[in-house]
């Protein structure tokens, strides 16, 4: 494991007045030695640090090759940011798929990460003829990314034998805060595996009631369903928010509930409010807000239009949303600041959505002014 530093941020930013929004580049093709940096996770913890991870692709802007999972830290409310740091850098083979969760209680940050051989694609992983399976691994930090511990397998403990692809995120976990549960660490994953013939494409959560030490295989949902993101709602129910397989063709996030803090999960059901392609969203809750949801994806047919939402009732409506970027976008993770402001970090570009990695603070009353 490194934590070297290779590159200083970028200074590119959007000025901003008043509460309209500020933007710059964390994460460009071409620098540091990577070609692409693809797959952003965003979180603050309660320290005032603001952590943006992503992938750098040594080789091409592909899911296969030389990944690591790099990291960029911001100290001033994401202003200014320093550089980029390596978490977990595995030779040739891929290091990925970000999700933290802030353990308030402890005042540690973990890190849910997936790693397959470099030579290996999705394809030949899910079909199970790789060199290798995709592997869980976790990691911490007690000092907000300054260091980490060096990553440990959990695969045994998260992923049934028989499946094959497995994604931890990519965004962010949660802490439940109700009911006989609270403290519980929630990891949104999916997983792909044959069943009786056929490809199943279903999400589910892992959990860890011991802070971290051990994990657990939660409850999954029904299968068409791919990667995931997941809150908490004042009753103590959990949404599962999800993106729809390849085998599911109408254009919109899919969304599941449980009552069991993650054991089992409702039917789902499609969120027609919600519409996009086949790709990875955001959704958080804001702090001290009952209910507030905040969401971001591409709100098109195609990769583009980064869109934020706002929802004051756990969900049920999707009253307020702002265009962030009107070309080619892709990933997201939203996160709220320290100053209580709302950051997004995105996949972004004006001929891909790969390009670069964008960070945008973006203030309440700005979302809300929209419709």
């Amino acid at each position: 494991m490194c934590l070297a530093a290779l590159a200083s941020c970028s200074s590119d930013r959007t000025p901003t007045r008043g509460d309209q929004p500020s933007s710059q580049v964390l994460y460009r093709q071409g620098e540091a030695g990577y070609h692409t940096f693809r797959i952003p996770a965003l979180i603050a913890t309660a320290n005032g640090t603001i952590l943006a991870f992503s992938e750098g692709r040594r080789d091409g802007s592909g899911d296969s090759g030389d990944i690591d999972l790099v990291l960029k830290r911001s100290q001033d409310g994401g202003q200014s940011w320093g550089p980029i740091e390596v978490v977990w850098d595995d030779g040739p083979h891929v290091c990925g798929n970000p999700c933290p969760v802030w353990d308030a209680e402890t005042g540690t940050l973990w890190l849910l990460m997936t790693r397959n051989h470099g030579q290996d694609t999705e394809a030949e992983i899910v079909e199970g003829t790789s060199r290798d399976t995709r592997r869980v691994f976790v990691t911490s930090t007690r000092d907000d990314g300054r260091t980490w511990t060096t990553p440990r397998e959990i695969t045994d403990q998260v992923k049934l034998p028989h499946w094959n692809w497995y994604a931890t995120g990519p965004g962010v976990g949660i802490q439940l805060r109700n009911g006989p549960h609270r403290g519980r660490l929630v990891i949104p994953c999916d997983h792909k595996a044959r069943e009786d013939g056929q490809f199943q494409f279903r999400s589910h959560v892992i959990y860890s009631d011991d802070h971290g030490i051990t994990w657990q295989l939660g409850g999954m949902t029904a299968d068409g369903t791919n990667e995931s993101q997941i809150v908490e709602l004042e009753n103590g129910d959990l949404l599962l928010n999800m993106r729809r397989a390849s085998k599911v063709e109408e254009p919109y996030r899919i969304v599941s509930r449980s009552t069991d803090a993650g054991l089992s999960w409702s039917e789902w059901w499609f969120e027609e409010q919600l519409p996009g392609p086949r790709c990875q969203a955001s959704l958080i809750t804001y702090p001290g807000l009952a209910n507030y949801l905040l969401f971001s994806n591409p709100a098109s047919t195609r990769r583009e239009n980064l869109t934020v939402r706002s929802s004051k009732d756990g969900g049920d409506t999707w009253s307020h949303q702002r265009l962030l970027h009107s070309g080619p976008s892709a990933y997201s993770c939203l996160a709220v600041l320290p100053d209580g402001q709302i950051g997004c970090l995105y996949e972004a570009g004006t001929a891909s959505p790969y390009e670069q990695i964008v960070f945008s603070r973006v203030s309440r009353e700005w979302l809300e002014a929209g419709n």
